[in-house]
C-alpha cells in the first residue's frame, strides 16, 4: 500500500486524504476510515486512480455526495473515489428552438440542475426536486418522484472502464430499471447527456415548487438521513408498509424510523452502521411477517462488517 499511495499522490491532479473518515462524506454522518480518498480533478487523473488500483488489485469504489450510502462502521480498505471536482452543465449541437440538451458532469449537484432548468425554462425534470446527490448517482440509481424518473430525460452517457477507456452510451445501450441502471462491473459514469423542453421560466419554476411543497410536507428533509432506505414493491409504497406494521418511531441505539415518512431512518444521536443494519432486519422481518412481502434495500452498502 505504500508504493501505491507514491504512485498515486505522484500520478493525479487533485486532493489525496488518508485514513480519511467516511462520517465526514455521508448524509447520514456514519462510516469508518478509508485508506485513501481521492479527488481526482480530471479525465486523466482519474484514469490513473483507477489503472492504479486494477494493478495492485486494491479495492475501489467511486460515490456521489454521499446521500444514498451506508459505510462501515469498521476501517473500509482501499480507495474511496469522489466525483465532485466532474461538475458542469454545458449546452450541446442539438439545442434547438423546441428542446435543449445538457451534457451535465457527473459530480454536478442534482439541485444545480434543476435549479439551472428553472432558470432557462427547460422542462422535464421538475419531479425530481427535492432529491439529494449529485447527477452522476441520480443516473446510476435512476432516481425518480411524481411518475418522474431521470431515465426519461437522459439521451446518452460517458463512462469509463477500469482501464481508464472512455466509452458513450447512447439510449438504447442503458438498461435502466427501478431505482437502477445496469452496467458493466468496474465501469463508471463521468457525464450524461439530458434533453429538455422549453418552456416558460415562471411555469416550470412554478411547478418545481409545488413539488417542492409536496415533499416538504410528506418527508424528513435536512436530517442525517439517506433517504429511502428500502426500493417501493411492485404496485405497493414501502413506507406504507412499514407505518401499517407499527414501525415508526421504532429505534435502534441512535437510528431511528422517521415519525414523519417510515422509509427514512434517520440517525438522530451517534448512531452506527451496525445499528442501522439491525433496524433494516427487524423491520424486514415485521414485514415480511404482517404482509408476505420481502423488502429490497435501496440504499447502498459498502465496507466489511461491523
Amino acid at each position: 500500500m505504500k508504493d501505491l499511495n507514491s504512485n498515486i499522490c505522484e500520478a493525479i491532479q487533485g486532493e489525496i486524504r488518508f485514513d480519511e473518515p467516511m462520517s465526514a462524506h455521508t448524509s447520514l454522518k456514519i462510516g469508518g476510515p478509508v485508506d485513501i480518498l481521492v479527488f481526482p480533478e480530471d479525465p486523466v487523473s482519474l484514469k490513473n486512480t483507477l489503472v492504479a488500483a486494477e494493478k495492485e488489485n486494491i479495492p475501489l469504489f467511486v460515490f456521489g455526495a454521499g446521500t444514498n450510502l451506508l459505510a462501515s462502521d469498521s476501517r473500509i480498505e482501499g480507495i474511496a473515489v469522489s466525483l465532485k471536482a466532474f461538475r458542469s452543465i454545458e449546452y450541446t449541437k442539438e439545442t434547438d428552438e423546441e428542446k435543449v440538451v445538457l451534457c451535465v458532469g457527473a459530480g454536478t449537484p442534482l439541485v444545480t440542475l434543476i435549479n439551472f432548468a428553472c432558470e432557462g425554462g427547460y422542462s422535464g425534470i421538475e419531479g425530481l426536486v427535492g432529491i439529494p446527490g449529485y447527477v452522476g448517482g441520480a443516473v446510476f440509481m435512476n432516481a425518480g418522484s411524481f411518475a418522474t424518473e431521470i431515465k426519461d430525460v437522459i439521451t446518452s452517457i460517458a463512462v469509463m472502464n477500469a482501464q481508464g477507456e472512455i466509452f458513450v452510451l447512447g439510449r438504447d445501450e442503458l438498461n435502466f430499471s427501478y431505482r437502477n441502471l445496469e452496467l458493466p462491473e468496474g465501469m463508471l459514469i463521468l457525464s450524461a447527456n439530458i434533453v429538455l423542453k422549453k418552456d416558460v421560466p415562471s411555469d416550470v419554476s412554478a411547478r418545481t415548487r409545488e413539488f417542492m411543497n409536496i415533499k416538504k410536507a410528506t418527508q424528513p428533509l435536512g436530517v442525517h438521513s439517506a433517504g429511502c432506505v428500502f426500493k417501493n414493491p411492485e404496485a405497493d409504497a414501502a413506507g406504507k408498509l412499514i407505518d401499517a406494521a407499527g414501525c415508526k418511531g421504532m429505534r435502534v441505539g441512535g437510528i431511528e424510523v422517521s415519525q414523519m415518512h417510515a422509509n427514512y431512518f434517520i440517525n438522530k444521536n451517534g448512531g452506527t452502521c451496525a445499528e442501522f443494519l439491525q433496524l433494516m432486519e427487524i423491520v424486514k422481518k415485521k414485514i415480511m411477517q404482517r404482509s408476505g412481502i420481502e423488502l429490497e434495500t435501496e440504499i447502498k452498502i459498502i465496507g466489511g462488517a461491523n
